[in-house]
């Protein structure tokens, strides 16, 4: 089965002629993803192609929080130090209010890092690249940029892309890591993003351009009525990096150009003081509108695989995304390991069942857990009442809702630890909340 979209644009692939160059593994997407399963398996001793669409390899964006699922895995690799240099390990991870600015439940992140074994740590997204890219260096990797991807086909030995420019590249096994968009999920299911109607506005400012006094020991969430505000500090506190969602009117009227920076204003507006003072540094010439998709059991055709966005892109609200997919590549290349025989054959069909019967329920749960903490994160009246009322009643050290999701990465069905037990917003009573409420006014 093939699939192919139109080619909008020539390009180019800057490196030798493929044909001459062969691979065992091409990946497509150089993002976090494709870059980081590259590494992952080409410490193995395969031989891996990536291949980019843009004109070099980069990131756009700003912070990243990398929680002890992933800080593990860079253990594994050897990068965690360098890593660890370049971004920061905030003390603890504090909720507040966004209305009235009340503290509303925190993680302590010394004691997080001592309960998992590695640390909570937030780095600035260009720099995670940056050490992939320079990790897949190190080991040969086969990097090639100006590299558009419309169209993939299995073959009787292996599997093909389509290159928008009329050529093609082979492998044994192709990884697309094509992102939000994906052309190769297209060989699996008929679906499209779902728009939440939220939108990102970010900033990563240094320091000295703030204007007010921040806590960079902490990473701090306001949530508030359809809107919520994160700040942390990043490249060892020499930045701060902000986020501001919300939700957008227009969105929800079917307009075309939404998320606008009027949009932004008016969201924040009736925000405590300390999440009106960071709206001024956000960057207005840019938004990020969020969209995820329908999780989906099925990554495998043949010998093409989904990783990352391509297969399960997320709403951002539990900070997994690049730790997904992190996380599918290091699955990816333990099976692999696992499944290499004497003479260096891989049963690669015995890999990507393995990796398929593990990495896509995972997912599943962070996609859905993701959803629903956002709409934690939005409630307004009542149910606003009741969620801060359940999270001032948590215990600082209570890790029973992060157990399923901080703990090492599970490689089999039966490694994945159970769930969260969800407590229902209305077993609180708030009725003497809504009656001093109703005095006040």
């Amino acid at each position: 089965m093939a699939v192919n979209v139109p080619a909008f644009e020539e390009n180019s692939v800057t490196t030798s002629a493929t044909s001459a160059n062969p691979v065992e593994v091409l990946i497509v997407g150089g993002g976090i993803g494709g870059l980081s399963a590259a590494f992952a398996l080409a410490r193995e001793g395969l031989r891996v192609r990536v291949l980019e669409q843009a004109p070099e390899f980069g990131e756009v964006g700003a912070g990243l929080q990398i929680a002890p699922n992933c800080t593990r895995i860079l253990h594994d690799y050897g990068l965690l130090e360098e890593a660890k240099s370049l971004g920061v390990l905030p003390k603890s991870m504090v909720m507040r209010d966004a209305v009235d600015g009340s503290e509303l439940t925190r993680l302590d992140l010394v004691d997080l890092e001592r309960a998992y074994g590695f640390p909570y740590m937030v780095i600035h997204r260009s720099d995670l690249h940056r050490i992939f890219l320079h990790a897949c260096r190190r080991v040969g990797v086969d990097l090639v940029t100006d590299a558009r991807v419309s169209g993939y086909e299995n073959t009787a030995p292996g599997a093909r892309v389509l290159l928008a420019d009329g050529r093609a590249d082979e492998a044994r096994i192709v990884i697309a890591a094509d992102g939000l968009h994906s052309v190769a999920r297209r060989l699996l299911v008929e679906d499209e993003p779902i728009n939440s109607s939220y939108v990102a506005y970010r900033a990563a400012v240094p320091i000295e351009q703030v204007g007010r006094d921040v806590d960079l020991s902490e990473v701090s969430v306001h949530v508030g009525p359809r809107c919520h505000f994160v700040h942390y500090g990043l490249r060892g506190g020499e930045m701060l990096n902000q986020v501001a969602v919300f939700e957008s009117p227009k969105a929800l009227a079917g307009e075309e150009d939404w998320g606008t920076p009027d949009e932004l204003d008016v969201a924040f507006a009736a925000t405590c003081p300390e999440v009106r003072a960071g709206i001024p540094l956000m960057w207005r010439d840019r938004w990020w509108r969020m969209f995820d998709r329908d999780p989906i059991m099925t990554w495998v055709e043949g010998n093409i695989a989904l990783l990352g966005d391509a297969a399960h892109p997320p709403l951002q609200y539990m900070a997994q995304g690049a730790i997904m997919a992190i996380e599918d590549g290091w699955v990816l290349a333990k099976h692999v390991a696992a499944r290499r025989a004497e003479d260096g054959a891989i049963d690669w069909q015995g890999a990507l069942a393995a990796y398929e019967a593990v990495r896509p329920e995972h997912c599943r749960r962070v996609l859905t857990t993701a959803r629903a903490w956002g709409e934690l994160w939005h409630l307004d009246g009542v149910a606003r009442l009741q969620r801060n009322t359940l999270l001032r009643a948590r215990d600082t050290y209570d890790y029973s809702f992060t157990e399923w999701i901080y703990g090492p990465t599970a490689l089999t069905p039966e490694e994945e630890p159970p769930m969260f037990s969800p407590i229902p917003l209305d077993s609180v009573d708030v009725s003497d909340l809504i009656g001093r409420a109703e005095v006040s006014h």
